[in-house]
């Protein structure tokens, strides 16, 4: 696609400052960008890159004085720069709607108007898909499952039996929700797996990345909440409440049981314990491991994880920790010369 700087100003609501002739094709960072590239910056302190950059046109949050290429002044630069990349975005072919003759659907599952299934993706007995719902290749629905309308799964996608989905989900590739969860009793010598009899609750509008696993409840629901985000990578036990509009980065690993509060963002590779509650709005930072407890709105670092400041304090004074090891050798000998000293005056 390509747009006038005029046209994409009008597209994103933006103050058109300068020349509005130019085409624009693409969206690119400051470095990359060229005549044909639409650029962005969200900080007035990058603003003095803009002089080198090939840009043809850029998104601001106020005017630049002095800039020669044309400003497009919008409130929002972030919210901007989101519908933009929407205009840009690749062209890629949609699954057409309907059943792929290489699928395979029983005879008992409901399939409403608008959906779309591919190639070799199997829905078995009893499910029910609503309408204008993709399930793209390889996927699988398992017995009695349920999803809502609007959902888009990639491919190889595993939705096991029992599990219900909600509206306006988005599942990306090879994702599995419903697997057993890793439990077991040591008996008689052996571990015994402990049957997972519950299921899975995606309520509506929640998004989840590639390669992530979303254990089933040993009874009653593991639940996500409604908008929440989860990353690639992801691995939510069995029996876990998240709570609604949550971001839950690559890599974090949740223990059985855990609760999770609304609101609450878990950084790269975080841990949570099992049976650990974390309140409304919590952070936790990257590479945290949650032992106990997390208080609404608490901003939390560290292994195992406690108050973000107090952490970062922490972090400083290791940092120090060779030099105040030399310096703990010095002052050992000295103490040990005065000592000296001493004695033989006595």
């Amino acid at each position: 696609m390509k747009l006038t700087v005029k046209q994409l100003a009008e597209r994103i609501g933006g103050e058109l400052v300068g020349d509005g002739s130019g085409q624009i094709s693409r969206v690119d960072g400051m470095e990359a960008a060229g005549d044909s590239s639409v650029t962005f910056i969200t900080d007035s302190k990058h603003a003095s890159k803009l002089g080198t950059s090939q840009a043809g046109a850029v998104i601001v949050g106020q005017r630049i004085e002095g800039l020669d290429k044309p400003q497009l002044i919008v409130k929002d630069v972030n919210a901007a720069l989101v519908e933009t990349l929407g205009i840009f975005a690749p062209r890629v072919k949609s699954l057409a709607e309907g059943i792929d003759p290489a699928a395979k659907v029983s005879e008992t599952a409901k399939i409403a108007k608008g959906v779309a299934v591919g190639a070799n993706a199997v829905i078995d007995d009893g499910v029910e898909i609503g309408e204008n719902t993709v399930i793209s290749s390889g996927c699988r629905i398992g017995e009695n499952a349920k999803v809502g309308k609007n959902c888009r799964f990639d491919s190889n996608v595993v939705i096991y039996h029992n599990c219900v989905i909600g509206n306006n989900v988005i599942i990306q590739a090879n994702s599995t929700i419903g697997g057993t969860g890793f439990g077991y009793y040591f008996i008689d010598g052996a571990h015994r797996l402990i049957p997972h009899n519950g299921g899975v609750v995606i309520e509506d509008f929640v998004e989840i990345g590639t390669n992530s696993c979303i254990d089933r409840a040993k009874f009653g629901n593991t639940v996500i909440g409604a908008g929440t985000k989860i990353d690639n990578l992801v691995q939510i036990a069995h029996n876990i409440v998240i709570g609604k509009c949550c971001l839950i980065a690559g890599q974090a690993g949740i223990g059985g049981s855990a609760k999770i509060g609304d609101g609450v963002v878990l950084a790269g590779r975080v841990g949570v314990k099992d049976n650990v509650e974390i309140g409304d709005g919590a952070q936790v930072g990257v590479i945290a491991l949650v032992t106990n407890d997390i208080e609404a709105g608490k901003q939390v670092l560290g292994f195992p994880a406690i108050d973000a400041r107090k952490e970062l304090r922490l972090m400083k004074l290791r940092g120090r920790l060779p030099e105040m090891a030399e310096q703990l050798k010095e002052l050992s000998v000295r103490i040990k010369k005065l000592e000296a000293s001493k004695d033989d005056k006595k």
